[in-house]
């Protein structure tokens, strides 16, 4: 096993919605994409008073690409025009193949707008090869419960095990990409050596807490660009932490983004916003 080294450190810059707590460390200013993970929005952690209007995130369309919705505090509702309904409680994900067009909502539940609390959601792009940008849609929510747990190092390191496999044990998701996808829980002191086979795109950012990568330390907040000089990444927690750590083959397209459509070419944009604009999304 050779650990791969760290490239460069990308902070999250804030980028507030409202009242909403917003740091997206991609797209920055240093990285334009880990192909093919294109976007990720960290909101929260933050406490929202009784009575609030929660999330802001009513209905809007979606079509070329995945999101994979991690719900850290708090609730999240999920609406979408394919009649996929959900409440995914803390410790859940959303996983969602916006495929060739897709309407959704996700808004905070009303027993969370009615009690208010702390609420933390972390939103991934995962972009789609051309061959399957307009498959159909679907959608997976899972409570905690349903996602697999890999206890490390003494109980010092808790991998929750969203899609792929790891030592043998399958994730609660299958990827149509082969992603691997997974959230890591690590105690002050634990440490983990995640593989990360070559020419594979590694996705490492800190949530929270402080650590060390490939012997590098590295704050909360920040996105780890990796080389691709080995076959795994060591990861050492220096304090309480937690991580979401993934990897997928590079798709290697043209990648032509507009709002919520990423497709490969200018006219392939034009065509989603004229098939939303016809109804075609549900």
């Amino acid at each position: 096993m050779r650990l791969r080294t760290v490239k460069a450190l990308h902070a999250a810059l804030r980028d507030d919605i409202g009242d909403l707590v917003t740091r997206r460390p991609l797209p920055g200013p240093g990285v334009e994409q880990v192909d093919p993970f294109l976007f990720l929005n960290h909101h929260g952690p933050q406490t929202y008073p009784p009575g609030s209007s929660g999330l802001p995130f009513g209905p809007h369309p979606h079509r070329g690409f995945e999101t994979v919705t991690f719900i850290l505090e708090g609730s999240l509702a999920h609406y979408d025009s394919g009649g996929h309904e959900s409440v995914i409680e803390a410790g859940g994900v959303q996983w969602m193949t916006a495929g060739s067009g897709l309407v959704h909502a996700e808004v905070s539940p009303e027993a969370f707008k009615r009690a208010g609390g702390p609420m933390e959601i972390l939103q991934l792009w995962v972009n789609l090869p051309a061959r399957l940008k307009m498959t159909a849609p679907a959608y997976t929510g899972l409570q905690r419960a349903d996602i697999p747990t890999l206890s490390r190092d003494d109980g010092r390191v808790t991998v929750n095990l969203i899609a792929g496999e790891l030592e043998g044990e399958a994730g609660a998701m299958r990827s149509l990409t082969g992603v691997f996808m997974s959230t890591v829980e690590l105690q002050a002191g634990g440490r983990i050596a995640m593989p990360a086979p070559a020419r594979r795109s590694v996705f490492l950012y800190v949530v929270r807490g402080e650590l060390r990568v490939g012997g590098t330390a590295v704050e909360g907040f920040r996105l780890v660009e990796l080389n691709d000089d080995g076959d795994a990444v060591g990861i050492e927690a220096t304090s309480d932490a937690v991580v979401l750590f993934g990897h997928a083959d590079p798709i290697g397209e043209p990648v032509v983004a507009h709002g919520p459509f990423v497709m490969t070419t200018r006219e392939e944009i034009v065509q989603a916003i004229r098939d939303y604009q016809a109804g075609k999304f549900g």
